[in-house]
């Protein structure tokens, strides 16, 4: 290898796969590589003196006993003090026709606090106080039980407190840089 440093690898569309060395993954690369995997939309919410909400799609469920899931938040971003303060979090999954709350929630120049829920339907939640929003697919308010470092990002851990869900709507999906509308429905039981 000539240079200084690493060769990039990952800098564009699928082909051969590169040989296995100590290359660096380009951050564009691997932006243009997740897209590629479609997510559902959420939003987690903070409440009291720490109100905030962030579209979010990095979230998954981690353990159903305990019952826990995971969000990964940018060491930057707002939401990262206000669930390190509070040390708890919601999570709405929002459903196909409320793309314009995935849009609001992602648009920096909206209020701050608590006013950034003014005007929308919203009900605190019985454990956390964090708004859960309404006409959603499904929520769920958390306590949080570990921050770990993910570069970037903190991974938290939540320990589920509550959790609702609606049968009759469909979910709101994330691909390729664009939302989606996506299946819904009660789920099939397989087995």
């Amino acid at each position: 290898m000539i240079g200084n440093g690493p060769s990039p690898v990952g800098t564009g569309r699928l082909g051969a796969v590169p040989a296995a060395d100590n290359r660096a993954v380009l951050p564009g690369a691997l932006r243009g590589t997740m897209a590629r995997f479609a997510t559902g939309v959420t939003v987690l919410t903070t409440g009291g003196e720490y109100a905030h909400g962030m579209t979010a799609n990095a979230f998954s469920s981690v353990s159903l006993e305990p019952p826990m899931v995971l969000c990964c938040v940018g060491r930057s971003a707002t939401m990262h003090e206000a669930i390190t303060a509070t040390r708890s979090f919601a999570v709405t999954v929002l459903g196909s026709e409320q793309e314009h709350l995935a849009r609001y929630f992602a648009n920096k120049s909206r209020p701050g606090g608590a006013a950034q829920f003014d005007g929308l339907d919203w009900q605190p939640g019985p454990f956390t106080g964090a708004p859960l929003l309404a006409d959603s697919l499904a929520w769920l308010e958390c306590k949080l039980a570990e921050q770990y470092d993910g570069g970037d990002h903190s991974i938290f851990l939540g320990e589920v407190l509550a959790s609702e869900w609606a049968d009759d709507r469909q979910a709101l999906l994330f691909y390729g840089g664009a939302f989606h509308r996506g299946v819904g429905g009660a789920p099939e039981q397989t087995g």
